[in-house]
């Protein structure tokens, strides 16, 4: 029997997925391919002026605006929609007021998709660190198993051998099936990103 071949094939399997935790930028935890960014900022989206008060980190929206932002913050609400709801909110509201008006409903905005987003980025770097652990956990399977097979032949634990073969099948497979779902969950900052640009737009075209 040939041990050597499969677990050679088990490590080239292997090399692929823990490659991609190499993806990091300014955070050497962050797996993504997209550099981390872990708030918004509103001066990058707004092209108009913005209010000090809304400015300052202890701003807090009134009812009235975080109201709105709840209902065209998420991504399934057409844009369509969101001007709608946005045009009726300042209707009433003319000259510098209603600039100042429309950049605090996207600063409250904002604040929304920042908070989903930071739990996104939160949860990103928990399931990293679950693929970190689990590539000690094989590499520690991967080097007994080298060991093993090492071994005199008429001395090999040809048990443990098999057991570990079929354990690095396994986990190979699993940490492969959650690297490729970490690259779609990856996507998600940069579609609340792409979001806040949208709403930053129709809500400037409303001034």
């Amino acid at each position: 029997m040939r041990i050597l071949p499969l677990s050679l094939i088990i490590l080239a399997a292997w090399a692929p997925a823990v490659s991609s935790l190499a993806a990091s930028y300014d955070d050497p935890d962050w797996p993504c391919i997209q550099r981390k960014v872990p708030a918004l900022a509103i001066g990058q989206m707004w092209g108009g002026p913005i209010p000090d008060e809304i400015a300052a980190a202890d701003w807090r929206p009134p009812a009235e605006l975080r109201t709105a932002a709840s209902e065209i913050a998420p991504r399934r609400v057409p844009m369509q929609d969101v001007e709608a709801k946005a045009s009726a909110l300042v209707a009433k509201v003319e000259g510098s007021a209603r600039g100042e008006r429309l950049a605090a409903l996207f600063a409250t905005v904002l604040r929304h998709l920042n908070r989903e987003r930071g739990e996104i980025i939160e949860g990103i770097g928990r399931y990293a660190h679950r693929q970190k652990d689990l590539s000690v956990r094989v590499d520690g399977m991967q080097q007994e198993l080298a060991r093993l097979e090492k071994a005199p032949e008429d001395e090999r634990d040809m048990d443990r051998i098999e057991e570990l073969q079929d354990e690095l099948a396994w986990e190979a497979r699993v940490f492969k099936e959650r690297a490729q779902s970490l690259s779609y969950v990856c996507e998600a900052p940069v579609l609340i990103e792409r979001r806040a640009f949208e709403i930053a737009r129709t809500l400037a075209g409303l001034v």
